[in-house]
């Protein structure tokens, strides 16, 4: 699976009650194979997903298709990530929202 193909299967994963109250726009700049951008819309208790950067982003994130994966299998710890430079946000506190819904905290 790509981190792409990750990042669309996210509505079918997680528990829409985390989203009440939410809103946010988050948009993720994929590199390598398969990869490309990806929006992400929080608004109105619903998560939208679709291909490329849509809107005024509240966070961006940056990494390679292969980072971004190591990161979602474990085997890159996302803050050793985010100091070595192989994942790059920008407004990290809109990110731990992300996280939360993930179930990463």
């Amino acid at each position: 699976m790509t981190a792409k193909e990750f990042l669309f299967d996210i509505p079918e994963k997680i528990n829409m009650k985390l989203l009440d109250g939410l809103e946010s726009v988050f948009h993720f700049e994929l590199e390598g194979e398969n990869s490309g951008p990806v929006t992400i819309v929080i608004k109105a208790n619903e998560i939208k997903v679709e291909e490329g950067l849509i809107g005024e982003p509240n966070c961006v994130i940056k990494a390679t298709d292969e980072n971004f994966k190591k990161i979602l299998k474990g085997e890159i710890n996302p803050m050793m990530a985010l100091l070595t430079g192989k994942l790059k946000v920008v407004n990290q506190m809109e990110m731990m929202k992300f996280a939360k819904i993930l179930g990463w905290m």
